[in-house]
């Protein structure tokens, strides 16, 4: 069994990892099916360069492995299950975006 503090820290790193609207799009692409990176980044219209720099990150916060193929590397989510977290997330916080509505958090500044 996990402890509190290992949970917050499983929390935090999946955080990390969808703080950035890039990182974001690359797991999403990664949900449909592995992907080289060369095709990642003109999938994405980024340079290469700096969809490594987010692979990297990806790699360390456990979202994400590469596999070598041959003299590529592939990359694909680390496991299936993150397909459906983000799935799951994405459609609660559509949900909660439809039904909210916007005065109690303008007040607050959340807006």
């Amino acid at each position: 069994m996990l402890t509190l503090a290992a949970d917050i820290e499983v929390l935090a790193r999946f955080g990390r990892a969808l703080a950035d609207p890039i990182r974001c799009r690359v797991l999403l692409a990664l949900r449909e099916a592995p992907a080289y990176p060369a095709d990642l980044a003109d999938a994405l219209e980024i340079s290469r360069t700096r969809l490594s720099n987010h692979l990297a990150c990806l790699r360390d916060c456990g979202l994400v492995v590469a596999v070598p193929d041959g003299r590529r590397t592939r990359y694909e989510l680390a496991d299936a299950r993150f397909a459906d977290a983000l799935d799951s997330l994405r459609t609660a916080v559509v949900a909660v975006e439809a039904d909210r509505t916007c005065a109690d958090a303008a007040q607050k500044g959340c807006c």
